[in-house]
């Protein structure tokens, strides 16, 4: 790819500087130091972003392939951080804790769970299935007696740090040569099936060979600038930091069949449930609403210990979700040729953003994906009216 002027114009100017954005402008960088990288933020404390307040945990326990094998290669990618991020002395500590995730399910959602996991089996996968017997002999302190199976990660599953993440994946972008524009991306130029430039709030004016919207749960609106639409929302979530007086040993991210998700972090343990009023662009303020009414009452009949719980704070962050079908939307635009999304992984883009951000990069500059193959998340298929549903989507 010829290098264009740095400045006023890039290669590759990148929408959203968030943790998506950061690994496609490690990733080009790393491939072709020629190509010209801008990452346009307009946060640069990112603390509205959705990498920086996301619960960062990592999972295999997918009901679609193609998100399994992209967990896959981003947990490699985790596992390696120190040496592939590694910035002079500094190698970057992730904190990967592999606890796994349990995913129960009553008779109702029992098929639905065996079917799961024959396809997480199927693409190497190390997850078994439990009985009621089994989860009570490996988690004593789970009430089991309505469950009927539970999925349980014994490898490949857990959680980590996604700020350090974030920012480490942004610091080595930066060190390759990447630049970051603080800025606000208020309109594109479009001439027919290109986009020309992105103009900033500030009057400036970036020229560009290909645009990207890595804009998280801002992808409608940037994708309204190029005249497409993204169905993308921004779906707030609240996360509840919960103390409890009880040990839970052993602990994995549970996954509860009301929907409520619980992890430990450090002393404590945090968790959120679906909220019932699920509209999109709410503000971005806790809501602790369902905490009395749905999150605690769950809690407490699956887990007896937590019924003398006590809530220590909490948070609110979007999930980017993609109202179509609830998986990533990846790949060149079909109507508008050098405009690439990133798009949509309602809950999951901080775990596939190692694996995404690469394999991105490579269709950029080769043509074609390398490493890992992404054509089922492209966009032909919401034209189409193809939807590749996931099942498994977590709160």
């Amino acid at each position: 790819m010829d290098s264009c002027v740095h400045g006023s114009s890039a290669d590759v100017v990148i929408v959203g500087g968030g943790v998506m954005g950061a690994s496609l402008a490690y990733w080009l960088r790393h491939y072709d130091p020629a190509v010209s990288v801008v990452v346009i933020e307009r946060d640069p404390t990112w603390s509205q972003a959705s990498s920086a307040l996301s619960a960062a945990s990592i999972r295999q326990q997918y009901t679609t392939a193609v998100n399994i094998e992209i967990s896959q290669h981003s947990l490699a990618l985790l596992r390696a951080a120190p040496t592939w991020l590694a910035l002079d002395d500094d190698r970057p500590d992730l904190g990967l804790h592999e606890a796994g995730y349990l995913t129960l399910a009553d008779a109702g959602t029992a098929p639905v769970l065996r079917a799961a996991h024959a396809i997480q089996r199927s693409k190497g996968a190390d997850v078994a299935l439990l009985s009621p017997d089994e989860l009570a002999a490996r988690f004593p302190w789970l009430q089991v007696a309505d469950l009927a199976l539970g999925s349980l990660g014994l490898s490949g599953e857990g959680w980590f740090d996604g700020y350090r993440l974030l920012t480490a994946l942004t610091a080595k972008a930066r060190h390759l040569g990447a630049q970051t524009v603080h800025g606000e991306v208020v309109g594109m130029e479009r001439a027919g099936h290109r986009v020309q430039a992105v103009r900033l709030a500030d009057g400036r004016r970036i020229a560009a060979g290909t645009v990207v919207n890595a804009a998280g749960p801002w992808a409608r609106a940037v994708g309204a600038m190029a005249g497409v639409v993204v169905p993308v929302d921004a779906c707030r979530r609240t996360v509840f930091v919960l103390a409890c007086p009880t040990p839970l040993p052993q602990c994995p991210l549970l996954i509860d069949t009301t929907g409520f998700w619980l992890r430990p972090e450090g002393p404590y343990y945090i968790g959120g449930v679906v909220p019932r009023n699920d509209a999109a662009d709410l503000p971005l303020e806790p809501d602790h609403g369902p905490f009395e009414t749905e999150f605690w009452p769950a809690l407490a009949h699956r887990i007896p210990a937590l019924e003398s719980l006590r809530v220590v704070r909490a948070w609110a962050g979007y999930y980017e979700m993609n109202t179509f079908d609830h998986n990533g939307i990846v790949g060149p635009h079909t109507e508008v040729s050098n405009l690439v999304l990133m798009n949509g992984f309602s809950g999951h883009g901080i775990q596939q953003a190692p694996a995404v951000g690469r394999g991105v990069a490579e269709h950029i500059l080769y043509g074609a994906y390398r490493s890992l193959d992404l054509t089922p998340l492209a966009v032909a298929r919401i034209a189409q009216g193809r939807p590749l549903r996931e099942l498994a989507v977590i709160g």
